[in-house]
């Protein structure tokens, strides 16, 4: 499970770290291949220059969202899609065959190796040698800023580490808190999990201490993708939201578990949303940062996405396409179908008006169901007939992209959102691809939902969900809503908004309504065309009956790490 390494000759050095301990399951080796070089372990440790790359080592451990799980995005384990290929791995959470044992998303030793590449990082980054530059008085200017900019690269790896926490607490509930980059007879038998209570007040703990350390925003177009203050708060934001909500603090799903401080906080419930909300309001209030919400949705998502006013975090990778290739509708050249959106989730959009589509007064037309629908429907989701690449799409029975095809869309739809559909496959055509992980949308809602439970009324709630409203080009909320009805409108509103970009899955969990959503069929449409008049009949249909059992609120500890560190507690019910 845990591996100590030491390398003392000129051999390949790989550049994240020589010395390190890695929490992996099957006690495999692990050497990470940014950099090769013929330097020792001394030699790139005092480094400046190697110092500055390994950082990126840290940064590789962050989990893009584009093909999570067995070629699918993790949407496609919630109501959000189906995943076409029947065999993907994602399909264990959708029949509720997946358990301690086998967990498609067990990310658990993931994260550890990332937390353990931080520890490690922020300990070996106070070796480097700066003397060449300290002791010239004609260099002292260097030197000052070479300091500045090695705190800065720890910060960045403490950010990292704290994002890794958040990550493995709200799938696993508390964790072992490990801070040290570890030592030869190190006992990890003996290691514990640590409280929610404590988890939660370490991660946020950690984001004030980067936010105070980190640069606003990003200083130049070299610097985007880097850990920001706005990086470190939206991270803080998120994290108090979800201790403010209801999985963390009820038991009554688990109610016999013999650990409930490894699952539940305890505290006063509105002093949580209180905090939540003025954690969202100290982003939003970062003014220098300049953010500000994208003039366009669907720009957010495309190749120049990273560099957008809107986002505060994200993940920017190479050039590739294997996101389209996974995602393409299936009558195109290398495409696969992928992640499909459902019907469920199309028929959550509202029409253009703001009504909902089965409100008597909604110019809704089944006939016609796609138009005067909210813009972000097509933003997100390819519809019959949609303009994709160089054609309309054909999702219908006997059209190019649809059924008797094999693996062709069992809903009907095909996804839109990060799908770069201007890429020529056939001829290798490629893109960058940038995961966001934190966007200004997504801390307005948080910042709306935390204010609407513990001072439900104040304008601010209506005012920022109504900028997200407004950008998308859809009308603003009716006014006198009740906290209720205001709850609704909010979780309504991070469905649509934030679709496809791994919030839904998780959104259900804390609101506790996995048990009832996550339960109940996906759904698909059929689509005939009527050759007479070329008309379409669209008739839904069930895709696919799914399993939540109260037990999958948290995901079980990986038993093969259990039967290593057996001072593990397992979570409830598994």
């Amino acid at each position: 499970m845990f591996k100590y390494q030491r390398m003392k000759s000129k051999i390949y050095y790989f550049t994240s770290i020589v010395l390190t301990l890695i929490f992996l399951n099957g006690c495999e080796d692990y050497l990470d291949p940014e950099v090769v070089t013929y330097e020792t372990y001394d030699q790139v440790t005092e480094s400046y220059n190697y110092t500055k790359q390994r950082l990126s080592s840290v940064y590789s451990s962050i989990q893009p969202g584009f093909v999570r799980v067995g070629g699918a995005m993790m949407a496609s384990a919630s109501d959000e899609a189906e995943h076409t290929l029947e065999t993907s791995a994602i399909q264990q959470f959708n029949v509720g065959s997946w358990n301690a044992y086998s967990n498609p998303d067990d990310v658990w030793a993931q994260y550890y190796r990332g937390i353990y590449k931080a520890n490690q990082y922020m300990v070996s980054a106070d070796s480097v040698n700066l003397d060449v530059f300290r002791l010239d008085p004609e260099q002292q200017e260097v030197y000052e800023l070479y300091v500045k900019e090695i705190e800065r690269w720890k910060s960045e790896a403490r950010f990292l580490r704290a994002l890794f926490y958040f990550e493995l607490v709200k799938r696993y509930g508390g964790v072992p808190i490990i801070t040290e980059a570890g030592s030869l007879d190190q006992d990890f038998s003996l290691v514990k999990r640590n409280t929610l209570e404590e988890c939660i007040k370490f991660i946020t703990d950690e984001c004030d201490a980067c936010a105070g350390l980190l640069p606003e925003r990003a200083a130049s177009f070299e610097d985007m993708g880097r850990a920001t203050k706005g990086a470190a708060l939206a991270l803080k934001s998120r994290t108090l939201l979800y201790a403010a909500s209801d999985l963390f603090n009820s038991s009554s799903w688990a109610s016999d578990y013999a650990n409930p401080e490894l699952i539940v906080l305890s505290g006063d419930r509105q002093a949580k949303w209180q905090d939540a909300a003025n954690a969202a309001k100290a982003v939003i209030d970062l003014a220098r940062a300049g953010y500000s919400l994208a003039n366009n949705y669907e720009d957010l998502f495309g190749p120049a996405g990273f560099n957008q006013s809107e986002v505060i975090f994200t993940d920017r990778d190479g050039n590739s396409n294997n996101f389209e290739i996974a995602n393409f509708p299936i009558g195109y050249e290398l495409g696969s179908s992928g992640t499909t959106p459902s019907q469920n989730l199309v028929d959550a959009y509202e029409d253009r008006t703001g009504l909902p589509i089965k409100d008597p007064g909604s110019i809704y037309n089944p006939a016609d169901p796609y138009s005067n629908r909210d813009p972000r429907l097509k933003a997100t989701i390819v519809t019959n007939t949609s303009m994709f690449y160089n054609r309309p799409v054909e999702p219908f029975t006997g059209g190019l992209d649809g059924p008797p095809i094999a693996q062709a869309s069992r809903t009907g739809y095909y996804l839109n959102k990060y799908v770069n559909q201007g890429l020529d496959l056939e001829a290798g055509q490629t893109s960058v691809h940038s995961w966001i992980i934190f966007r200004l949308a997504e801390i307005y809602l948080n910042y709306a939902e935390a204010l609407n439970e513990y001072d439900p009324g104040n304008s601010d709630i209506a005012s920022y969900v109504n900028r997200v409203r407004s950008r998308a080009g859809m009308p603003g909320l009716s006014a006198g809503l009740s906290q209720d009805e205001m709850r609704e409108r909010i979780r309504h509103e991070r469905r649509i908004e934030l679709a496809f970009e791994d919030h839904r899955l998780w959104d259900l969990r804390r609101w506790m309504e996995a048990e009832e959503v996550l339960s109940a069929p996906i759904e698909g449409v059929q689509i005939t065309l009527n050759p007479a008049d070329t008309t379409y009949t669209y008739q839904k249909v069930v895709v696919e009956n799914r399993v939540f059992q109260p037990k999958m609120y948290l995901y079980p500890i990986p038993q093969s790490e259990i039967a290593i560190a057996t001072g593990l507690i397992q979570n409830p019910i598994w």
